[in-house]
């Protein structure tokens, strides 16, 4: 399988290295600096090297293609991508709204081209350790999740609304919303409230968030967004879920079941190291990678697939619009 990549930034070079620790051909590489092209190209041994997508597609010869480009080039990049019959994983956030998700969505129906989104949480062994677990908690009736840089933040086009979209929330909210969602078996949302605004640096997006979404399945996902957080109560993707049997968290990951007669709580752990050496290994980028191969190769419908990826923009810019209007938006 032929790989071509989009961008040759620090998340790409992961992606990158995920299909090379899995035996894949990286074919291709596009970005609009020169310079950087070449520096991605020795690194992982690439030839081919482009200064825009349709150039890419033009020569064909690739497989799949890998975006990891700045959010305003997430849509039409991946859009090109899927008509010419290209397989797309994209990275999160898919888009930079919800109306250039659906299109997307469309364009992989169309062309019948897999379509997924790089939510890697999905494929992380403390996650699939708690969402496997949590049937012990009974009915889950709410969630906590973090997505908080603590004392850092991203520069460059992650800081303007222009390239970006929107700011914490859509760079990291995204995370801790995706996490909540997966463990509670993809709900569809039914409302949003939020709280978003900037208060650590100036820029034209936000660096801290408060969001509560209603899903349709009656749990309440509350989740904080943040970059320059003086504090995080947990490092990304940290989520706690209450049950009507008990509570269950990620990092550290472990149940806390309490009998209903005695009161006592027992403790089940999941046996798996927290704090991690790395919290984002590579060997997480490369079963999410393994996991696209084989969507690909089995015509399977990705979970994330566009559709995940879409409810999340639909989240994401109804608490924009809840934090603007000061009103509770129902979806």
């Amino acid at each position: 399988m032929k790989i071509a990549f989009a961008g040759t930034g620090y998340i790409n070079k992961v992606h990158a290295q995920a299909a090379k620790n899995l035996g894949l051909n990286l074919e291709a590489v596009v970005n609009h600096k020169a310079d950087s092209m070449v520096e991605f190209g020795k690194r992982f041994g690439i030839s081919r090297q482009y200064e825009s997508v349709e150039s890419l597609l033009k020569d064909g010869g690739v497989d799949a293609l890998v975006v990891s480009t700045p959010n305003y080039l997430h849509a039409p990049q991946t859009i090109a991508a899927l008509k010419a019959g290209v397989h797309v994983m994209v990275e999160k956030p898919m888009a930079m709204n919800a109306l250039e998700a659906e299109q997307m969505c469309k364009a992989s129906e169309k062309s019948g081209a897999t379509l997924m989104v790089a939510h890697c949480w999905r494929f992380d062994p403390d996650v699939l350790w708690l969402k496997k677990e949590s049937k012990k908690l009974g009915r889950i009736i709410r969630t906590k999740g973090i997505g908080v840089h603590k004392h850092w933040g991203p520069t460059g086009w992650f800081t303007q609304k222009q390239f970006a979209g929107g700011g914490a929330m859509a760079d990291m909210g995204i995370h801790a919303l995706d996490t909540a969602r997966f463990l509670l078996g993809d709900p569809q949302p039914v409302s949003v409230y939020a709280k978003i605004g900037t208060y650590y640096k100036v820029f034209d997006v936000d660096d801290t968030g408060v969001i509560i979404v209603e899903w349709d399945n009656g749990a309440t996902s509350y989740i904080e967004s943040g970059w320059w957080q003086p504090h995080a109560d947990g490092p990304e993707a940290a989520t706690q879920l209450y049950g009507t049997r008990g509570f269950g968290q990620l990092f550290p990951t472990q149940l806390e079941l309490t009998n209903s007669k005695t009161q006592k709580v027992k403790i089940i752990e999941s046996g798996l190291k927290f704090p991690r050496k790395e919290h984002c290994p590579q060997s997480l980028y490369d079963d999410q990678f393994a996991y696209f191969v084989r969507c690909i190769k089995q015509n399977k419908t990705p979970n994330p697939g566009g559709l995940e990826g879409l409810t999340n923009m639909k989240v994401v810019d109804a608490a924009y619009k809840s934090s603007k209007t000061g009103k509770v938006v129902n979806l």
